[in-house]
């Protein structure tokens, strides 16, 4: 076999792969380029950007924050939450469907409730919630090579298996075998560094949306909480102890004593 015939084996197809490559890139550059669109889209509104972060700060806790600020909501020193006797006028409505629905979940209880209670035994907030989490797009992801691109991927391996066992082969005879020789040897070097280019050409590793997602979930407070810290820091404190308590029991668990009718002595009913 003479060197000019691998070579022109090796040579265009590694010319071929390069540029196959950039195809891809370019398609992957779009696509990264879209899905970070989405997402600044999505972040842009504060209780989606809030959503992944620890209940002090997260989304529901801002919700709240909102409703005590536009005065849609009360809360007394328990933590018990009220909706406000102008809640229901729907021209005070939230404008925001987390708020609306911490709103709607306290509305449909016939007494006060903490915003813990409502977290954690509230259905028609637990599914409020998975549809506004919801509206999160996916994730980018890369496939494994599959069909048509894996058989690619193995008539690739199979040419330069012939091209290595031809040079290792060869005994060129001149300047022009040479020259052909060393062409093919480059050239089968640039397809087995292809392999790890291609697939970062691929977008595999790119984690480009998951890091705007961290970015927005370390990011400052919720402007709500912000604002009820500064303008209420007492209606702050009763937030965050109404988010800690799960029941609403006034006696925080102590037995309560009562006086039977007839009888002056208080009997303990613990």
């Amino acid at each position: 076999m003479h060197a000019s015939t691998v070579a022109s084996v090796a040579v265009p197809v590694t010319a071929a792969l390069y540029g196959l490559t950039g195809v891809v890139r370019g398609r992957a550059a779009v696509r990264h380029r879209r899905a970070l669109d989405r997402w600044a889209a999505v972040l842009a509104d504060p209780y989606q950007a809030a959503l992944e972060r620890w209940w002090p700060n997260d989304a529901v806790q801002a919700a709240t924050a909102r409703l005590l600020l536009d005065g849609l909501v009360t809360v007394n020193h328990r933590g018990n939450l009220r909706p406000a006797p102008g809640a229901a006028d729907p021209a005070r409505a939230p404008g925001h469907p987390l708020p609306e629905a911490v709103l709607a979940a306290l509305r449909r209880r016939s007494a006060p409730a903490t915003l813990g209670s409502l977290v954690l035994r509230d259905e028609g907030f637990a599914s409020a919630r998975r549809e506004f989490r919801e509206a999160r797009p996916d994730l980018l992801t890369v496939r494994e090579p599959a069909g048509a691109s894996k058989l690619g991927l193995y008539l690739v391996l199979a040419e330069m298996l012939f091209c290595v066992c031809g040079l290792m082969s060869l005994q060129p005879g001149g300047d022009a075998e040479w020259t052909a020789a060393w062409a093919a040897w480059i050239g089968v070097i640039a397809q087995i560094v292809w392999f790890p280019v291609h697939d970062r050409a691929r977008g595999l590793g790119w984690t480009g949306d998951a890091d705007a997602v961290e970015t927005a979930r370390l990011g400052p407070p919720h402007p709500a909480l912000c604002a009820l810290e500064a303008r209420d820091p007492e209606t702050f404190r009763r937030l965050r102890v109404s988010r800690l308590r799960t029941r609403r029991g006034r006696n925080r668990g102590r037995p309560r004593r009562r006086t039977p009718a007839g009888s002056g002595e208080p009997v303990s009913t613990g």
